[in-house]
């Protein structure tokens, strides 16, 4: 064709020719964002896996931390291929442990402190340990002091004897009720409590009576001997406040005693009450503890021999802290002895009459601070499981119970001394202690305390023989008239060298601690 086509007639006229229309172009719409470009996300469908999982992985120590949780999760190899790509789960978790930041937890509010104590009721047990050393004052005009039996004053050996003995009997029925305790069964632990505290009462009091005494001393031997079963039984159930319920008599009258003179009956009264209330708030709460769990249908039997360290572990001590306290008094009996031996027979009447030395300061001081040593016990054991939670190698964990063991005996120790020296001027006429006396105090609490944590570790042998061995030692020392400060610088300070030497590398272990 050579002509132009006319497309729609008469449009335009003749002129127009044929002009070829064309469509117009479509108009392409703004392409809308990527979801995943808008949100900002990965294109690997690891990387939100990651983020889902974040505080897993976070505290994951190995890849295979995280791999156990995937394959519990019921990520098969398949799965990993088929979501992630990847070959297996292990890969999959290898590439989590490097994506996300190690963020290791520190000891969570739950678990730091698994050993809690209540730092009042360490308080009250403290006052509780203390307070009956002031029933020695309502009870002095029982005992002859003008009277001589074995060198000392009538009836004092008589008591010093029963004190061995119930403290001795008396820890291991404390140890044997809270085996017990420890395995839910209050009920046995009363029962064992009902049988054994008559027992050491009377155990205690019979030793007394053979040893002899003023009539007068031998009833104050039998009465503490009743308190302390007592006490021992209120102190295991945990009724430490009714104890000190019980010493309210004793501890007013102690006081109005330091300021007039209180006719002795009165004096006795009192002591019967604190020993009564003590007994009757034991004998109520070991039957509501006996008559409140029903017997368990599984027997279970506890050997007696494991009771057998405590024992001796409780004589030693009572050994230990009677010396302290009278080491000066007997040593001036024993020359006295001596002089008399020696002595013409006829001149025999003529010797010195033994004088006492006051030693109640330092003895309060000790044991009121058992309560603080309670409550370190347990700081020890918290601070051990702190550290083991946080320690990354075996020697870093030694290193931190180290100082942790070593920072709790300092600051026992330095509370004893500030609690002498208090009590050295709330003390009407007694002397401050010297640099020796001190030393030997500080040195004898010490072995105390290291003893007691070793023994809570489960090193009762240990202890028991270490602590027996210083008070034989001692002992037999101060019978043959050696001086008294010297033995316990020497006895006290060679247990508690031994103690340490002991107590490093056993609780340095992390076994020790789980």
């Amino acid at each position: 064709m050579s002509g132009p086509i006319r497309l729609v007639p008469d449009e335009g006229g003749s002129e127009r020719t044929m002009q070829l229309r064309t469509l117009p172009l479509k108009r392409r719409r703004p392409a809308e964002p990527d979801p995943a470009e808008q949100l900002g996300l990965s294109d690997d469908p690891l990387d939100e896996l990651a983020e889902r999982l974040r505080d897993i992985c976070a505290d994951a120590v190995h890849p295979y931390e995280i791999a156990a949780f995937l394959e519990s999760d019921g990520l098969s190899d398949e799965q990993a291929a088929l979501l992630y790509g990847r070959p297996d789960a292990f890969t999959v978790a290898e590439e989590l442990f490097e994506k996300v930041e190690r963020r290791y937890p520190g000891p969570s509010s739950e678990f730091a402190n698994p050993w809690r104590a209540d730092p009042w009721r360490c308080v009250v047990r403290g006052l509780v340990f203390a307070l009956p050393g002031l029933g020695y004052l309502l009870g002095a005009n029982l005992f002859a002091t003008t009277r001589m039996r074995f060198g000392l004053p009538s009836g004092m050996l008589a008591l010093s004897i029963a004190t061995l003995v119930s403290w001795g009997f008396n820890q291991a029925l404390a140890h044997r009720a809270y085996r017990w305790l420890g395995r839910l069964r209050r009920r046995e632990a009363a029962v064992c409590l009902a049988i054994g505290a008559p027992i050491g009462a009377l155990l205690a009091s019979a030793a007394a009576y053979v040893v002899g005494g003023p009539l007068g001393a031998l009833w104050f031997a039998a009465g503490q001997s009743c308190y302390l079963a007592a006490a021992t039984a209120l102190l295991v159930l945990g009724r430490e406040k009714f104890l000190l319920l019980a010493l309210a008599p004793a501890s007013v009258g102690a006081g109005v005693v330091l300021a007039v003179d209180v006719p002795e009956l009165v004096r006795t009264v009192v002591l019967l009450a604190s020993v009564a209330l003590a007994v009757g708030l034991a004998v109520r709460e070991l039957l509501v503890a006996a008559r409140g769990g029903e017997r368990d249908g599984v027997e279970l039997r506890l050997p007696i021999r494991q009771e057998v360290p405590h024992l001796l572990f409780g004589l030693a001590c009572g050994a230990l802290t009677l010396i302290a306290g009278l080491g000066e008094t007997i040593h001036q009996a024993v020359h006295a002895a001596s002089h008399v031996a020696h002595a013409h027979p006829g001149h025999a009447h003529a010797v010195a009459e033994v004088k006492t030395t006051p030693t109640g300061p330092a003895m309060i001081a000790l044991t009121l601070s058992l309560g603080l040593a309670e409550w370190l016990l347990f700081r020890y054991r918290a601070m051990a499981v702190a550290a083991l939670r946080t320690s990354h190698t075996t020697g870093q964990f030694t290193r931190r119970t180290g100082g942790i063991l070593l920072g709790c005996l300092f600051i026992y120790l330095t509370t004893v001394a500030a609690l002498d020296a208090a009590a050295t001027v709330l003390w009407p006429g007694a002397p401050s202690l010297g640099v020796p006396q001190l030393g030997a105090m500080l040195l004898l609490g010490g072995s105390l305390w290291l003893a007691l944590l070793l023994n809570a570790f489960g090193f009762s042998w240990s202890t028991a023989l270490i602590c027996l061995a210083a008070a034989v030692a001692e002992s037999v020392g101060l019978l043959t008239g050696a001086d008294p400060i010297v033995l316990q610088l020497i006895g006290c300070g060679t247990a508690a060298l031994v103690l340490t030497a002991t107590a490093g590398p056993a609780l340095g272990r992390t076994t020790q601690h789980r």
